[in-house]
């Protein structure tokens, strides 16, 4: 565009006023705007990673509030770009998916329901219609054209990275690890050859995943590292999905033994189940791509988890009104009881209803479980023992779900 257009003092105040509401959106708009943005056939592959969804809606937001803290500082002048490291390291972990610009998408559906939203606040700014109607145009050309010189600079960088990632032994390798996960038909040698690791023998996968930060990197080496050396291996294959998430696969026949890791709190682990071959290879990385979604609904839950824990979790929670239903059908006041009854009734019924084996791995006696198992009688709606599949199915759930989703 060769000119801005002139905007007047009484629209300037206006768009100053509007901006400054828009700078603290409710959260429901802020869902909408999310959900439009991850919503398209063509963010499927997007929404479906969860470090991906999480950092486009970060972006969505960081560019939202770029455009409104602009618009209050010097309002009605053409926004400059967002480069922030949101918008910049989104651009690149994009790329480093596979991913090219039809993933930019987001900011146009984003915007959409940002314009709806904003047109509802301009309504509310003045009844004045020759003031209506120049706020609404200053601002659809505002707004349409930070989101274009947005993705103009989105799509510079991502062309950048993808040139950067064509050079190197990391990129060899992410490429021949995307080629076998698309079973695409690369001799095995040469695939063995270009990773460094023997495909033909036993497989487990892992992805690693934290918030982003500039520790992010050496806490997720630190976590392989801790993967690795518990389960007594020194071998692993290492690639770096993006600048927050790591894929790993270990040479080994049973699942790796790591619960938790309290000195890298925000670092989770999702581990497949064991496979052999290039089968195992894939289908184990798919299960713990699996294990990371469903991880990733429940932030403050478990921070290592197998896909051998929760697929039958998985199975239950597809659809998060009727698991609650389920979970108050089946538990009523045991759901919220104390850890104490609840963690026994489960070691119970996975001791087969034994209560020696019960008092034994509780580290309790025999009496005192006997006890919890009679008060959870008194709180669940039917009897434990007319009712135990499904109790146990219940009890599952509430293992993994963090208690402020209980």
């Amino acid at each position: 565009m060769s000119e801005w257009p002139h905007i007047s003092p009484r629209v300037r105040e206006l768009l100053r006023r509007g901006a400054e509401i828009a700078l603290n959106p409710p959260d429901s708009w802020v869902r909408e705007m999310h959900d439009a943005a991850l919503g398209g056939v063509r963010m499927t592959a997007v929404a479906d990673d969860p470090v991906l969804a999480e950092a486009t809606r970060r972006t969505n937001i960081a560019n939202m509030l770029h455009w409104a803290a602009a618009n209050v500082r010097d309002p009605g002048r053409r926004v400059p770009v967002n480069l922030g490291g949101e918008v910049l390291d989104t651009a690149r972990d994009l790329v480093r998916r596979g991913l090219g610009e039809s993933s930019l998408d987001s900011y146009r559906t984003a915007q959409s329901v940002a314009w709806r939203r904003w047109m509802e606040i301009c309504f509310d700014l003045t009844d004045d219609p020759a003031d209506l109607r120049a706020l609404l145009d200053v601002s659809s050309l505002s707004i349409s054209t930070f989101i274009d010189d947005t993705v103009g600079a989105m799509s510079q960088r991502m062309a950048a990275e993808r040139a950067d990632l064509t050079r190197g032994t990391h990129a060899e390798r992410r490429q021949t690890v995307a080629l076998l996960l698309e079973g695409a038909p690369i001799p095995l040698t040469r695939a063995e050859s270009q990773l460094g690791h023997r495909l033909d023998g036993p497989q487990v996968a892992a992805v690693i995943w934290s918030d982003p930060g500039a520790a992010a990197a050496r806490d997720l080496e630190a976590a392989a590292d801790a993967l690795t050396k518990s389960n007594h291996s020194r071998d692993r294959l290492t690639v770096m999905a993006s600048a927050s998430t790591l894929w790993v696969w270990l040479p080994q026949s049973r699942t790796p033994d790591l619960r938790e890791l309290p000195e890298h709190p925000g670092v989770r682990i999702a581990v497949g189940l064991p496979g052999h071959s290039l089968d195992g290879f894939r289908r184990s990385h798919f299960q713990a791509l699996a294990t990371q979604r469903l991880m990733a609904r429940y932030p403050d839950g478990h921070q290592v988890a197998n896909y051998d824990d929760l697929r039958l979790v998985s199975l239950l929670t597809t659809d998060d009104v009727a698991t609650d239903e389920f979970l108050a059908d089946t538990l009523g006041e045991l759901g919220s009881a104390d850890r104490d009854t609840v963690d026994t009734v489960r070691t119970w019924i996975a001791e087969q209803c034994n209560t020696s084996r019960t008092a034994a791995r509780l580290y309790t006696h025999r009496n005192t479980v006997i006890r919890r198992i009679a008060r959870a009688d008194t709180l669940l709606p039917r009897p434990l023992a007319e009712n135990l599949v499904d109790v146990a199915a219940a009890l599952e759930i509430l293992r993994w779900r963090p208690v402020e989703h209980r």
